[in-house]
């Protein structure tokens, strides 16, 4: 519990979102600000991280998209959250592979931490890549955004029903200085949001990601402006859970909410159904909900391993399945990981989606 009370400053209790989108993104303090969070000295790996492959069946779907669009002479690739780069740095390395598509990209990386910023710049020295920190610095389109574990890492506001009251999640500091939920009347507006969304209607407990839609609203003007779609993979659920979706790990392992603050990562699940149910009321179309592994096995993922592991030795060919078993296993990250795409784009449906 050291140094929690300068999450708090002059006011005793705040809400659950607002703590923990302080303790990640601080400036000067925040999680993703001071720490390595990627990669097996760090709290988590990605899958991006996991195997080349993976990346490379994003940058295959990105050709498809670009061929759906009409092969347009110009179109924007937007990487929301992009890690360490390694993502961006395989797209761009593979769609180099296709001259037509290559030349008519832009490639942008959505990134507000600086720290991250500086990893990110070392790995894509040399690629022909621009960083943003606001959506709005891009004008022209189609635009292509991709999101992997990017929706998750943003806070969630939480709410519980009582009898015909709703009441928001907010913590405190007891007189020990320890952490203490705290319950108070929600504000009008977001009861307005909660009752808004059939997903949410019939639960006790609700979990509102206020802030990411605020992440999402521009990106959605600027899909209904330009064309294009937004991707976001991520671990989550459709059918709804009724309970707290926090969670926390610390070098990989399993960690207490309110332990090791500001020194372990803190994400929530993604609430699928409730992300199609928004994207739906902003008019744009979205495809059917798949799982990662769905998704990857539908872009050729196991046709790919299998070229490319014919030139590896056994030791090569045993670690690249492994590390393809973590992508696709039904107990591992295949069916966790869920692939939304939400577009305003003509015609068949999109691959990977059906």
């Amino acid at each position: 519990m050291k140094n929690c009370s300068r999450y708090f400053k002059d006011k005793k209790i705040i809400p659950i979102d607002q703590f923990f989108d302080d303790v990640l993104y601080n400036k000067k303090y925040g999680y993703y600000s001071k720490n390595m969070p990627f990669g097996d000295k760090g709290d988590f790996v990605t899958s991006p991280s996991i195997s080349f492959l993976f990346g490379e069946m994003i940058s295959i779907w990105i050709k498809s998209v670009w061929e759906k669009l009409n092969r347009p002479e110009k179109i924007c690739i937007v990487e929301l959250g992009p890690g360490t780069g390694q993502l961006m740095n395989r797209i761009v390395e593979t769609l180099g592979y296709f001259p037509e598509i290559f030349s008519a990209s832009k490639f942008f990386l959505y990134e507000k931490s600086q720290s991250l910023k500086k990893i990110q710049k070392k790995k894509l020295i040399g690629k022909k890549v621009k960083w943003i920190s606001k959506v709005d610095e891009i004008k022209e389109g189609p635009i292509i955004f991709i999101g992997n574990e990017f929706f998750d890492a943003i806070a969630i506001k939480q709410f519980i029903r009582k009898k015909k009251e709703i009441l928001e999640v907010c913590i405190g500091l007891d007189e020990g200085s320890n952490i203490k939920r705290y319950y108070r009347k929600a504000q009008s507006e977001d009861i307005f949001q909660l009752k808004k969304f059939n997903t949410l209607k019939k639960l006790n407990f609700l979990e509102l990601p206020k802030l990411g839609f605020l992440e999402l609203d521009p990106i959605i003007n600027k899909i209904k402006k330009y064309g294009g779609g937004i991707m976001l993979i991520d671990y989550g659920y459709l059918n709804q859970i009724n309970k707290s979706s926090l969670q926390s790990v610390k070098k990989h392992k399993k960690n207490e909410i309110f332990e090791n603050i500001g020194s372990a990562d803190i994400t929530s699940l993604v609430n699928f159904s409730l992300l199609k149910e928004y994207f739906e009321s902003k008019k744009i179309k979205v495809e059917k909900i798949v799982t990662q592994s769905f998704f990857l096995k539908k872009m050729g993922i196991l046709q790919r391993a299998e070229i490319v592991s014919k030139k590896m030795n056994f030791k090569d060919k045993s670690d690249l399945y492994f590390r393809l078993k973590r992508l696709l296993d039904i107990k591992l990250m295949g069916e966790l990981f869920k692939v939304i795409f939400a577009h305003r784009i003509k015609g068949k449906k999109i691959i990977g989606f059906y």
